[in-house]
């Protein structure tokens, strides 16, 4: 048993929400700055279908290309394929870029409206570390949508990678472009609808749903790191979510 909570007509799924993912100079979220970033906002605007996951709704994109301040490594222009110089050449400078980015974000978490960032941990401390860099106040992360850890708690035992193009392929989402900010923003909320179409315990609020993620990621990261520490007695996995 997931929980004991009931699914119901307030489900995230049903109402207005939004993706949001970054591209960056680095893996590592303490240091990385971001080179671009896009917020994709599902404004649904029909009952659901039989046969469909969600309401059929109106797509609005937001995006930005972002001059990080600093060369982009060769290994990430080859995952995102944003050099140092088209960002330079065409990019917002950080210092403008950042609050927009942190703006517009805040104001989806100040309406309740549901944020669907997959592996969210990366992209929201990302964000801070910018936000802090640039004096920029950053919001309360509330409600977040994680499709991963939502997935890994799910489908506890399925075998194979987890990474967004995986879950796309394995939910049947269409994931055109991937590594580019706006296409993977939209390919979670798709993999999200697919989850809460599949698995009705997770038709509940958004509020709810993200206390629960919480305590999955904490098990999830506890379990990983208990399998670590057989070959590596000091491994520390990080349980922290969203942040």
């Amino acid at each position: 048993m997931l929980f004991d909570l009931p699914a119901n007509g307030d489900s995230w799924h049903l109402g207005r929400r939004v993706g949001f993912d970054l591209e960056t100079t680095s893996r590592d979220p303490r240091v990385a700055r971001i080179v671009s970033a896009a917020v994709v906002i599902f404004e649904p605007h029909d009952e659901v279908s039989p046969g469909l996951t969600a309401p059929a709704s109106s797509v609005r994109v937001q995006e930005w290309l972002v001059n990080p301040g600093v060369e982009i490594p060769a290994e990430t222009t080859a995952i995102h394929g944003i050099t140092t110089e088209r960002a330079q050449a065409e990019g917002q400078l950080a210092a403008e870029a950042i609050p927009q980015i942190v703006y517009a974000l805040s104001q989806e978490f100040a309406s309740g409206t549901p944020v669907v960032i997959f592996n969210a941990p990366y992209d929201l401390t990302v964000l801070a570390q910018e936000a802090q860099r640039h004096g920029v106040g950053f919001p309360t992360a509330l409600p977040v949508i994680d499709p991963l850890v939502i997935d890994k708690q799910v489908d506890q035992f399925r075998r194979g990678k987890r990474t967004l193009g995986h879950l796309s392929t394995h939910y049947q989402v269409e994931l055109d472009d991937a590594h580019s900010a706006a296409p993977d923003a939209w390919a979670a909320v798709e993999v999200g609808n697919a989850l809460a179409a599949q698995y009705p315990q997770i038709q509940i609020p958004a509020a709810d749903l993200h206390q629960l993620q919480i305590g999955w990621k904490a098990e999830q990261a506890a379990s990983l790191q208990e399998y670590f520490r057989k070959t590596r007695p000091d491994a520390v996995v990080d349980p922290s979510w969203p942040m």
